[in-house]
């Protein structure tokens, strides 16, 4: 069963998120690096003291063996959220299996798949819930 203050504490996290990824996005616009989003974002979110990590490691648990395959997270906020940054043109569905199989991975329940390379972020966020 799902603890409401739980949801309520990951929504406004969310939110505080989405924001931020708003500000590095009017800041900045489109047509940079996936890095150079991922680091300004890191920043505001640092601004904000928003506990976060970035760049994590995710091991892979293979027929028993735990194995570290090079598989990194963008960012993990709260040890709650997983972030994934893109600068795409567009989506394809495998961006959003991507997020899908890191919240899998990681127990984690909400993912954020933001594309900083569009018009508006509000066309480049795409929520994604195990």
């Amino acid at each position: 069963m799902r603890n409401p203050a739980k949801d309520s504490e990951i929504e406004k996290l969310a939110a505080e998120l989405v924001d931020a990824a708003l500000k590095v996005h009017r800041s900045l616009g489109p047509g940079l690096l996936e890095s150079v989003y991922e680091a300004c974002l890191c920043q505001e979110l640092c601004l904000r003291a928003i506990p976060f990590k970035s760049q994590v490691s995710v091991p892979i648990n293979y027929e028993g063996v735990t194995l570290d395959a090079g598989l990194r997270l963008d960012i993990v906020v709260a040890d709650r959220i997983v972030v994934e940054i893109k600068a795409v043109e567009r989506f394809i569905p495998l961006f959003e299996a991507q997020v899908l199989t890191y919240l899998k991975l990681t127990g984690m329940e909400l993912g954020l798949l933001i594309n900083f390379n569009v018009s508006l972020i509000k066309n480049g966020i795409r929520r994604i819930v195990l």
